[in-house]
């Protein structure tokens, strides 16, 4: 990229990684986040705490059977952390939803790369918590439909900020 004279510096993006790192350390700070989170029965809740040039960290409350279906963060890298509860992945490589999920439980982090594309859901009787951050910060979210045989086809666009 090519900077002209007199523009700002280009902007480098978190790698998961260090997304990891960030999540890691908010989910570990409650006192900071734990008055914020509410719960609603018809959708999931959420709300950013924070926004940078370079990322953004999103805090994430999840009541029983809430999920976020197959969905990818268009070209951004991402980490989420579980603060409270227990959460489970299923991801989709090469197109095809996963059978099986992984389950995560409070302190399990997992980071990825632009383009990944997974599911979410909270498959306890209890609520559960996470903290989320993206580097760039999310433009577009793009959702799938599991078509027959557990092939994933893109359901359209989704702009929630």
């Amino acid at each position: 990229m090519t900077v002209l004279s007199g523009s700002a510096a280009p902007i480098t993006p978190v790698t998961p990684a260090g997304l990891a790192h960030i999540v890691l350390t908010v989910a570990e700070r409650p006192e900071a986040w734990l008055s914020l989170v509410r719960y609603h029965s018809d959708r999931r809740w959420y709300q950013r705490l924070a926004l940078a040039e370079e990322h953004e960290i999103w805090l994430l409350s999840w009541l029983p059977g809430q999920h976020t279906g197959f969905h990818d963060h268009g070209r951004s890298a991402g980490a989420f952390a579980v603060a409270r509860g227990t959460l489970v992945e299923r991801a989709a490589p090469g197109g095809r939803a996963a059978a099986s999920g992984r389950v995560l439980c409070t302190g399990a982090v997992r980071a990825f790369g632009a383009g990944y594309v997974h599911d979410v859901r909270n498959g306890s009787a209890l609520p559960a918590i996470s903290i989320h951050a993206y580097s760039p910060p999310l433009v577009t979210m793009r959702r799938y439909e599991v078509a027959s045989g557990g092939v994933l086809r893109a359901a359209g666009e989704d702009r929630q900020w």
